[in-house]
């Protein structure tokens, strides 16, 4: 019996087969239903410091007051106060608007079998969020090194040890002298965080102190986590400063620049540092004359905010030199 005349669905002009891409060439590939977008990077600064709206203006003011004392009172003698309460601020500026664009070309996009529009609208907000993470964190960095706010008051603080970023053991104990030194401040114990980089959240994850719940440890070493050192709630960052910055970027207005190369951990309370915001994270689409004009569709992210030191003293950088 003579074989079968196959008319092979996947050649092009009915050609002999030759090789599988050629024997394939019509066949459409299979579309998984899911596209692989870029890891959305942990955002963790945000709502671990002061936050505060205006609805207009280019700069907030945040009040700082000092202490008052306290004295025996004599028999007879007036009281007429004798207290005279510090006080200062500190001004935090709005920074230029900050914009993630993208232009998607009306061709291009009816050739493609996926919709892109809600992919790369989630994609400029990543990119957005990140830049503020990044400068918040710079922040509460520089706020470790400030000078007090008020006159009679305290500056931040730190804690040098050259391991403190290859020794996991090292650096919880870093953390419990940061916290010592907030607690000599009368910084209160509560909402306070320390920030490390994946590498050294890993390496206190295998400290066997911070682990073991006999000592007092709270944590899971089958699922490389831990959850506090010293009281403190430890959140994991890359968006920890770690580099030389050395220029502002243009459209700053308030001071990011320092030199982080060193920077192992910082532990703050959330007074240690505010951003001020004018313009809250907004997606915008391009109109119908810009549609026109250009044939496809500008899409803009966009916000208005501003970083800044507020209570130096809330604030211990910990280092390496």
């Amino acid at each position: 019996m003579a074989n079968a005349t196959i008319s092979n669905l996947g050649v092009a002009d009915a050609a002999a087969l030759t090789n599988w891409t050629a024997d394939n060439a019509l066949f459409e590939e299979q579309f998984a239903g899911e596209v692989l977008t870029a890891f959305e990077e942990s955002v963790v600064f945000a709502d671990k410091h002061l936050m505060r709206t205006i609805s207009s203006g280019k700069s907030a003011n945040f009040p700082a007051t000092w202490k008052a004392t306290a004295r025996y009172h004599t028999a007879g003698t007036p009281i007429v106060g004798s207290n005279q309460i510090e006080h200062n601020q500190r001004t935090i500026k709005i920074d230029d608007l900050l914009i993630a664009d993208v232009f998607i070309y009306d061709l291009e996009e009816a050739k493609n079998h996926y919709d892109v529009r809600s992919i790369y609208s989630n994609e400029l907000g990543v990119a957005l969020a990140k830049e503020m993470d990044t400068r918040i964190g710079r922040t509460l960095v520089l706020a470790a090194r400030a000078s007090a706010t008020v006159a009679s008051g305290n500056g931040g603080g730190s804690v040098t040890n050259a391991s403190a970023k290859t020794d996991g053991e090292i650096l919880a104990g870093a953390i419990f002298d940061a916290n010592q030194i907030l607690d000599e401040k009368d910084v209160p114990e509560g909402e306070r965080y320390a920030a490390v980089a994946p590498a050294q959240y890993y390496l206190l994850a295998q400290t066997t102190k911070l682990l073991n719940k006999d000592w007092g440890g709270s944590g899971v070493y089958a699922d490389g986590e831990i959850f506090k050192v010293a009281g403190t709630s430890l959140v994991k960052s890359n968006n920890m400063p770690s580099t030389n910055v050395i220029a502002a970027t243009t459209g700053e207005q308030n001071s990011y620049i320092g030199d982080f190369t060193n920077t192992a951990s910082v532990v703050w309370r959330k007074e240690a540092a505010g951003t001020v915001k004018l313009m809250d994270l907004a997606m915008e689409m391009s109109g119908p004359d810009f549609h026109i004009m250009y044939q496809g569709h500008m899409m803009v992210g966009k916000y208005s905010v501003g970083h800044g030191i507020l209570r130096p003293e809330c604030a211990v950088e910990i280092k390496t030199a």
